[in-house]
C-alpha cells in the first residue's frame, strides 16, 4: 500500500483569495483564514425486511466563514450598502491553494454569487488582543473548480 510523503502536504498559508465584486478584483490580503464548506442534508429512510436505515440524499447547504484582521472595510461596505438600500451586495469569491514546494500542483475552486450572513462584527476594541481578528460568514449559490489538484509524483511504499 502506498501512502502520502509529508513533502507534498500543503502550507496553510501558500495561496491567496481574492473578492470580485462590481467588476473589481480585490485581494482577500487581510485574511486569516477561508474556508467553505457543502453540507448534504439526508432523509432516514426505513424499510421493512430490514433493521437498517438508509440515508437518502436530499438539498446541498452552501456556506463559508473567513476570519480576517479587523481594519479590512470591505465587510462592513457592503453591511452599509445593504441597510441603506435594502439590496444584498453580492460578490464572487475566488481560493488558490498553491505550495509550490510540493508535487501536487495548484487548486483554485471559484465560488458565485457569495452574500454576507449571520453577525457582521462593527466595531471592535480589546486591550487583551495584539491583532484584532472579526469573523465573517457568507453562502454561495454556486462553486466551480477551475484547477485541481493532481497526484504526487511519488508515493512512499
Amino acid at each position: 500500500m502506498s501512502f502520502l510523503l509529508e513533502r507534498d502536504t500543503l502550507n496553510g498559508a501558500a495561496g491567496k483569495a481574492v473578492i470580485i465584486r462590481d467588476g473589481q478584483v480585490k485581494d482577500l490580503f487581510g485574511a486569516k483564514n477561508v474556508k467553505t464548506q457543502a453540507e448534504i442534508s439526508s432523509s432516514d429512510m426505513k424499510v421493512i425486511g430490514t433493521k437498517k436505515t438508509q440515508q437518502k440524499p436530499g438539498a446541498v447547504k452552501q456556506t463559508g466563514t473567513m476570519t480576517v484582521y479587523y481594519g479590512t472595510p470591505l465587510f462592513l461596505e457592503m453591511l452599509a450598502q445593504y441597510i441603506r438600500t435594502g439590496v444584498m451586495p453580492y460578490f464572487n469569491l475566488q481560493v488558490t491553494n498553491d505550495d509550490p514546494t510540493t508535487t501536487v500542483g495548484e487548486q483554485t475552486v471559484a465560488y458565485y454569487n457569495c452574500k454576507l450572513t449571520g453577525t457582521i462584527p462593527l466595531s471592535v476594541l480589546d486591550a487583551e488582543a495584539d491583532m484584532l481578528t472579526v469573523d465573517v460568514s457568507f453562502s454561495y449559490e454556486d462553486f466551480e473548480p477551475l484547477s485541481s489538484f493532481h497526484d504526487p509524483a511519488e508515493t512512499g511504499t
